[in-house]
């Protein structure tokens, strides 16, 4: 394999702020695909919540080529709940291509991978991108990002930073607002010019360190990682320096390195280049592969200790079996310790005496999203509580606290502080901005588990929230709970149009005419503080007379309708979410309404 200079680039910014859309752009324009082939939006998110949500969970891989020179790229997640997926890639590459929008400006995630990019000696490249927008103010915010990379405690050199304005949707970058470009030529040419080709350090020995993982049915877990110094071949015997300080021998069984977005096996490649390899069952993230005998470990990388827990059990409701292919003990665990290879995040402990498992992540999207996976896979499956996860600090209990960044008109300020406040957050700072108010609080990670839905009714949609965990502090005590029982079925059979308008007096429905229900299932929020069992099936007698209007057809209210994580942040202790391939149900832990009251006295 010829040698070729090497330039390894990350690309971070704020969610939405056009990653994806720039990666798509740099394959366009690189002659990766076939002039007939077929080519979708945001290539790069791959799996399908990445594109019905919009956002990129997981890390991804490509490389393309301009005047000889070889460009990998990472496309980084830009979710808080993913943030160590960040600082490993950062890790891994020479620089990183900033994407700030050009009306938004920095962002609380913009500061966050900035901050993790300057810290690693990074000296990033800013594309001020969507300068096609009629709100654009990309003057503002070039003097804005500077004063973030000020606050930031940027060296020098890192001051000097190249900007570059473009609009990633049409493929187009400019050295300057007043410029004409129809391609990306002038943000190729500045990364070849402000950023140093990888240093040929191949007559050193090996040293790959990883930084991500995957899995294969046929070759198993594959490590994906950079290589540092020497060089690397197919078949090879290395040595590999484990997390716990241990050294183990193994055997490279496959070889490969991006092209495109392909991964092409290779007999060899040299230092610099972005590699995978097969063949070393148990490797994991920070490990470093070496040569035989010459173990030299990099410094290893943290990986993220779980924030949040919840019990996966298996789906006992009358339902369990009607919707899904995969529901027993068995196919859980299989499908759990499949995640584990891969999911570096994640932890799984077997419960005591009972037939669930404990997963720990990092919060609540990083565990709805393994979730969401699961169902349309074909599993059913029973999910508790999110439960915060408490650590004991010098014989005292302390529980994990997020830093809350919030941007929301200032209308609406009053009712999302008193509620910040409420849940033991203490405020950091509060800034206005136009007709706008920016707030940073520390919250317990437990007062915001069922925040974002009630964020989002206080601000009407209009108010952005960005959470990442800051610190762990002694328990702050008791967060306030739902304040709302639930109105729950009495028996099973399908809900009736004439049962649920009568009930619509006491709360609000989560059905609608015509749903399966069973006894303890929740159908709808009572309108007191008190849990109510009522019969949603009950239909009206018919007789031969009829009353004049009263037998319309019946208007309901539109039913609330449950995403997965609303799901998870809505139910209490006592409840859990139902989740099947075509249903997300909420229901009591206990079905049988006397052996509820039973407990409950």
């Amino acid at each position: 394999m010829d040698k070729r200079e090497i330039i390894n680039l990350a690309v971070i910014a704020h969610v939405d702020a056009g990653k994806s859309t720039l990666v798509d752009a740099f394959l366009n324009q690189s002659g990766v695909f076939r002039e007939n082939e077929d080519v979708v939006d945001c290539i790069m998110d791959s799996n399908d919540l990445e594109r019905e949500r919009g956002i990129t969970i997981y890390s991804k891989n490509c490389a393309i080529e301009h005047n000889g020179v070889k460009i990998n790229i990472v496309d980084t997640p830009g979710h808080a709940d993913f943030s160590s997926e960040v600082e490993r890639v950062i890790k891994a590459v020479d620089s990183a291509i900033l994407i700030v929008d050009a009306s938004e400006g920095p962002m609380p995630q913009t500061r966050f991978v900035l901050k993790k990019s300057l810290e690693k000696g990074i000296k990033p490249i800013v594309f001020i991108n969507k300068i096609d927008k009629n709100n654009q103010r990309a003057e503002e915010v070039h003097d804005e990002i500077l004063d973030l990379f000020i606050e930031l405690s940027a060296d020098d050199e890192q001051l000097e930073f190249p900007v570059i304005y473009g609009i990633a949707v049409e493929g187009k970058a400019f050295y300057d607002l007043n410029d004409e470009s129809e391609n990306l030529d002038p943000l190729f040419e500045t990364i070849i010019e402000s950023v140093k080709s990888y240093p040929d350090l191949d007559d050193k020995p090996l040293q790959m360190q990883v930084y991500d993982l995957a899995y294969d049915d046929y070759l198993g877990r594959i490590g994906l990682g950079r290589v540092y110094q020497g060089t690397i071949s197919d078949g090879q015997q290395v040595e590999v320096y484990k997390r716990d300080g241990s050294t183990k021998k193994g055997k490279i069984t496959k070889l490969s390195v991006y092209e495109g977005l392909k991964q092409n096996a290779v007999e060899e490649t040299h230092s610099g280049e972005i590699v995978s390899i097969a063949g070393l069952p148990d490797i994991s993230i920070g490990e470093t592969v070496c040569e035989v005998g010459k173990v030299d470990p990099l410094p290893m990388m943290e990986i993220a200790e779980p924030t949040l827990a919840m019990y996966f059990l298996v789906n006992d409701s009358p339902f369990a079996g009607l919707e899904g292919e995969y529901l027993t003990t068995r196919h859980l665990k299989a499908r759990l310790d499949r995640e584990l290879e891969v999911n570096v995040g994640l932890k799984v402990e077997k419960a005591e005496n009972t037939e669930a498992f404990k997963v720990s992540g990092r919060g609540e999207l990083h565990l709805s999203i393994l979730l969401e996976n699961m169902r349309r896979e074909g599993y059913e499956v029973s999910v508790s509580k999110p439960e915060v996860l408490m650590k004991e600090i010098d014989g005292k209990k302390h529980e994990p606290i997020e830093q809350v960044m919030v941007e929301l008109p200032e209308k609406y300020s009053g009712t999302v502080i008193n509620k910040l406040n409420q849940r033991k957050g203490i405020m950091q700072s509060m800034l206005p901005e136009g007709d706008y108010v920016h707030l940073e609080y520390l919250v317990p990670t437990r007062g915001l588990i069922g925040f974002r839905s009630e964020f989002i009714n206080d601000t009407s949609g209009e108010g952005t929230l960005i959470r990442s965990f800051a610190k762990y502090e002694p328990f702050k005590g008791e967060v306030p709970k739902r304040k709302n029982g639930v109105l729950i079925s009495n028996q099973e059979g399908t809900a009736m149009g004439y049962a649920l308008s009568n009930l619509e007096a006491r709360g609000e429905m989560f059905i609608e005419p015509g749903t399966k229900v069973y006894a303890g299932m929740i159908i709808g929020l009572h309108s007191r503080d008190n849990d109510l069992t009522v019969n949603a099936c009950k239909n009206k007698k018919l007789t031969n007379v009829r009353a004049s209007g009263s037998d319309d057809s019946i208007n309901l209210a539109p039913a609330k309708k449950f995403t997965l994580e609303q799901a998870l942040e809505f139910i209490e202790d006592d409840e859990l979410v139902e989740i099947t391939p075509k249903a997300i149900r909420l229901r009591k832990k206990i079905l049988n309404e006397k052996m509820r009251m039973r407990k409950s006295k």
